[in-house]
């Protein structure tokens, strides 16, 4: 018997037979025990391939999406995106919310390697490149939005974070702030330290010094930020502008600013990251950098459905789509 076959039932605790009546769909088998031996298919790293190809007979014309939060209106453009492409397709979607929590990210891959989606994408996911090298390697279809790897067969969406992160704080450098501090969202996702890198970078081509004693951590998300800045002001450092690395926490910049009766931009100077729609609304208007989200998340989608179809894999997988840098009133202030 097939050694393999034997790790992956102790590892789910059951019979090599089990395993056998998975692999082979049987009805016999109870969707818990299943579960169990897809996760300990999926720890092991054994993707045998007969099975896989039996995993993958029958389509359900369902799309996975793997989001971090779905609370954050970056991630609900990029739905819609992904939506209305797959709708058009006569495909569903299935939103999968890992509330930032490693585990549920893990979980989600059973959807696909049971076969209960065709495809999925993952939104600036924790999972590590060789994770998702592998499920491509076994012929799973997957995308990717928010982060790129270099294969043949996954496409990718994103947007240079380094390079708008630069511009960023070259507009308030040049605004003539000398001290900026830096609100980091999650500390393990690409959006997070791309956009420090380009903020250190940004500094460095000026020869300021880096003070990490200016950077926070606000979870990407509005009760973060409002946290994060007032730790900030509790250690009495001196800065006169802030970069956010979403809108969202920028919004929690503002309400602890108005809660102290702080002038923006005069005493604060704030820019965030999205453009979301509020951003034009709230006073003083949010600067931002504007992402296409529901562009990224329709070009994804379509290359996605296009594979599951036709297994046509286009000569360009990797779109950098381009960013911009919208000044408004929030750091429209020279100093």
């Amino acid at each position: 018997m097939d050694m393999k076959i034997i790790d992956v039932a102790k590892r789910a605790g059951v019979s090599p037979a089990t395993v056998s009546r998975v692999f082979n769909e049987s009805n016999l088998v109870k969707e818990r025990t299943k579960q169990k031996v897809m996760k300990a298919i999926e720890e092991l790293g054994y993707f045998p391939n007969a099975a896989a190809k039996q995993l993958r007979s029958q389509k359900t014309m369902t799309i996975g999406v793997v989001v971090t939060d779905i609370n954050i209106s970056y991630n609900a453009e990029i739905i819609k995106g992904i939506e209305n492409i797959a709708y058009s397709r006569k495909y569903k979607v299935l939103i999968c919310d890992t509330n930032n929590q490693k585990d549920k990210e893990q979980d989600y891959l059973s959807l696909l390697m049971n076969r209960t989606v065709d495809g999925m994408i993952f939104v600036a996911p924790h999972l590590k490149n060789q994770v998702l090298i592998d499920l491509a390697e076994k012929k799973y279809v997957i995308g990717l939005i928010g982060r790129y790897i270099e294969h043949s067969h996954i496409p990718c969406a994103y947007t240079d974070n380094v390079k708008f992160s630069k511009e960023v704080v070259e507009h308030l450098l040049e605004r003539g702030h000398k001290e900026i501090a830096f609100m980091s969202g999650y500390a393990d996702v690409v959006d997070s330290y791309e956009r420090l890198e380009g903020y250190i970078k940004a500094l460095r081509d000026r020869e300021i010094s880096f003070r990490p004693e200016l950077i926070e951590n606000g979870n990407f998300n509005e009760e973060g930020g409002y946290e994060a800045i007032k730790r900030l002001f509790s250690r009495k450092q001196p800065f006169s502008a802030i970069y956010a690395a979403n809108d969202e926490m920028a919004l929690g910049i503002y309400k602890a600013c108005q809660e102290l009766g702080m002038q923006m931009p005069e005493q604060l100077a704030i820019v965030g990251v999205d453009n979301d729609r509020i951003c034009k609304y709230i006073r003083p208007s949010l600067s931002t950098v504007n992402q296409p989200k529901y562009t990224m998340g329709a070009l994804i989608a379509e290359k996605l459905i296009d594979q599951m179809n036709d297994d046509e894999f286009s000569n360009q997988r990797i779109f950098n789509v381009d960013s911009k840098l919208i000044i408004r009133q929030s750091s429209d202030f020279y100093i």
